[in-house]
């Protein structure tokens, strides 16, 4: 009965974005945490077959059961290795075993499937294991060269920096390597578990899939600026945030759960964080004009999303409920943004979301451009091998196939400099692979050519059914000089 509870626990946190599945199951404390973990797990991928299964049955009614928990007794009956528990959860399954195979099997029929692996969505029948184990060096307790030796003081074997990606696919026992993109975060085989390390225990290193990682190593706060984690538990890209400011300067983070909050200040604490100060707030409350908040600069926005990018969470199957699901998502997440531009001194804003569904990015930052003119997007990493998609290809990407990450968006939007007759400033344009900014000395506002082409771009994400009669017409958007 146990493992059911923490395990309908764990997956309820995993699906509100309060920690990653592994890092929840080693922090439970629970007995068997190998079979705690392949039960969320499992559970997960089953997720919207079991949904489907207790609504067309209508367990929850009839059990009074909370979904997460009937998820994880519905998949062990019906999938698993059967009902583990006694007593009365059993004899209750028991009694509605026979109503929910049938279930399970009118599915099958309808999907034209034998097999109960053949329901899971596409994404879920590649290959296992293909992420690595990302681990992010804590530069403000350590440095890279430290852990490097340390880690080979433990007979690791550090193969140097990857040149390409399918590099990290012939990663195994204790090899590692140097990400290729970030400088600071290393690479081991997707077993290697440091939950028990030293190191991690110590804060210094943070355990921290790479795509989650590119919010702040993209925004890059200059040190000593002041800065807003907008929706900042658990804490991770807060931690990250600091690092790069070195501790020097304000970092405000709000978030609006009291307990993740609470849980973030210990993150933050064991990292060596001390330049932040935590709000248990909602970030759409914050008052831009306020006094506390006017020198602020950079936003980092990552809000409540879908989570489909992550593997664990991952859904591709189409569902009624799904689009007003991802509408009220993309409202909100909108909302965010808007109100994320609104600081007077703000100079760039990251967006980012651990969605793959355009709804939640493409689209989203279509909408707020359209409603601030007075921001662009800026091209980023322009060796990161998966784009936006088309017209905002400046945004990134990433993917298990094609980054070898969770499924992620980022995209930063940076504030239009004035102009005046007297001087052209140059701008940032795109951010390069090792973090540095290069200077475009062309002129600083876009040209009539430039903003023809932004404005119908965003009219044929937000009004589809007018991209065919622009097509001949529509000229490509022209690229910004690195």
């Amino acid at each position: 009965m146990a493992l059911y509870i923490k395990a309908a626990e764990i997956l309820e946190k995993a699906e509100l974005k309060k920690g990653a599945v592994k890092t929840l199951v080693y922090e439970s404390k629970f007995q068997n945490i190998k079979q705690l973990f392949a039960l969320v797990c499992e559970t997960q991928k089953y997720s919207s077959v079991l949904r489907e299964i207790i609504d067309s049955t209508k367990l929850l009614k009839e059990t009074k059961l909370r979904i997460h928990l009937a998820k994880v007794l519905v998949y062990d009956l019906l999938i698993g290795h059967g009902v583990k528990c006694g007593g009365a959860w059993k004899m209750m399954m028991l009694k509605h075993r026979s109503r929910l195979q049938a279930a399970l099997a009118r599915i099958k029929v309808k999907r034209k499937v034998s097999r109960n692996q053949d329901l899971l969505p596409s994404s879920f029948q590649q290959t296992q294991d293909v992420i690595p184990r990302y681990v992010r060096v804590n530069t403000l307790k350590t440095t890279l060269d430290d852990v490097i030796d340390y880690l080979k003081r433990e007979r690791f074997s550090y193969q140097g920096t990857a040149s390409r990606l399918e590099n990290l696919d012939c990663l195994s026992g204790k090899t590692f390597l140097c990400d290729l993109h970030l400088q600071d975060l290393l690479v081991f085989s997707a077993k290697t578990d440091f939950h028990n390390h030293f190191l991690y225990k110590a804060g210094h290193i943070i355990l921290q899939d790479k795509a989650s990682c590119l919010p702040a190593f993209l925004l890059n706060p200059r040190v000593g600026s002041n800065v807003i984690d907008a929706c900042a538990a658990p804490g991770n890209k807060t931690s990250h945030l600091a690092a790069i400011m070195k501790n020097k300067g304000k970092l405000f983070a709000f978030d609006l759960d009291a307990k993740r909050l609470s849980t973030m200040s210990t993150l933050l604490l064991r990292a060596g964080v001390t330049c932040h100060q935590l709000a248990n707030q909602d970030f759409l409350k914050v008052d831009p004009q306020s006094s506390e908040y006017k020198e602020v600069e950079y936003v980092l926005l990552d809000p409540s999303c879908s989570g489909s990018g992550m593997v664990c969470l991952r859904d591709e199957v189409s569902e009624p409920q799904d689009d007003r699901r991802l509408q009220a998502l993309a409202t909100f997440q909108l909302r965010c943004l808007n109100h994320a531009l609104q600081f007077p001194q703000v100079q760039r804003v990251v967006y980012s979301t651990c969605s793959i569904h355009s709804q939640e990015n493409e689209e989203v930052v279509s909408a707020c451009l359209q409603q601030n003119p007075g921001f662009r997007l800026v091209h980023l990493l322009p060796n990161w091998p998966e784009r936006g998609h088309e017209p905002f290809t400046q945004c990134l990407r990433a993917s298990t196939a094609k980054t070898r990450t969770h499924g992620f968006f980022v995209a930063m939007l940076e504030r239009r400099p004035w102009q005046t007759d007297e001087e052209n400033l140059p701008i940032v344009t795109t951010l390069q692979s090792g973090g540095e900014e290069k200077q475009d000395t062309h002129q600083s506002g876009p040209s009539d050519e430039e903003q023809e082409n932004t404005e119908t771009a965003i009219n044929q994400l937000t009004n589809p059914s007018s991209k065919k009669k622009r097509k001949r017409n529509r000229k490509p958007p022209k690229k910004q000089e690195p």
